[in-house]
């Protein structure tokens, strides 16, 4: 519930916030800051200081749920290959970033943070299209905020995501940070064009 709270809660609500892979809304601003190319992206970098700025208050975010277990077991599931991050940086500052879990073909949203203009958004554009590339069917984002609604995130009745997580447990999907980066350039310009 939040940083300071030493339980952890398993949650599995009633309406569950997804990513459909093909619904991302990229606005015409958000696109012209994906192709400057301003931040690097990098993949599974520094996973540290990914969770610790997620789980750090900011002017917008005053509390987080991310606490000290949440930290360790998450650092483990990265060591294991099953946390992964996209990062964005510029001038080798980390300025940007999320983390999930990848399992099968479903990847986990867990969170996400911005300390520039839009560089959480173009770090989920990536992931989406890492995903796509990579042959997942599923992101899950637990819950859905107004942020995300905007970018084309849903929400879905718990037995609708029950069926769709049991799919994509059947697929075969591995997060390739180092992957081809034309391919992936090609797979953002095919996002932008739906």
């Amino acid at each position: 519930e939040s940083r300071d709270d030493t339980d952890l809660f398993w949650v599995d609500p009633e309406m569950r916030g997804i990513f459909p892979l093909d619904g991302l809304y990229v606005s015409r601003s958000l696109k012209k800051r994906v192709r400057q190319n301003k931040f690097d992206i990098r993949y599974d970098f520094d996973f540290n200081s990914v969770i610790r700025a997620c789980a750090d208050s900011s002017d917008d975010r005053h509390e987080t749920w991310i606490n000290g277990e949440i930290i360790r077991l998450y650092t483990r599931l990265f060591q294991m290959g099953h946390a992964h991050t996209v990062e964005c940086w510029q001038d080798d500052e980390l300025v940007g970033g999320l983390y999930g879990i990848s399992l099968k073909g479903a990847f986990f949203g867990e969170s996400m943070f911005s300390r520039k203009s839009d560089a959480s958004k173009i770090a989920l554009v990536h992931l989406i299209a890492r995903l796509v590339e990579d042959g997942f069917t599923l992101l899950d984002t637990q819950f859905v905020t107004e942020h995300l609604t905007s970018l084309g995130a849903i929400e879905i009745p718990r037995d609708d995501y029950h069926r769709q997580l049991d799919n994509a447990l059947l697929v075969e999907a591995t997060f390739n940070g180092q992957g081809n980066a034309a391919t992936h350039q090609t797979h953002i310009e095919r996002l932008f064009e739906k």
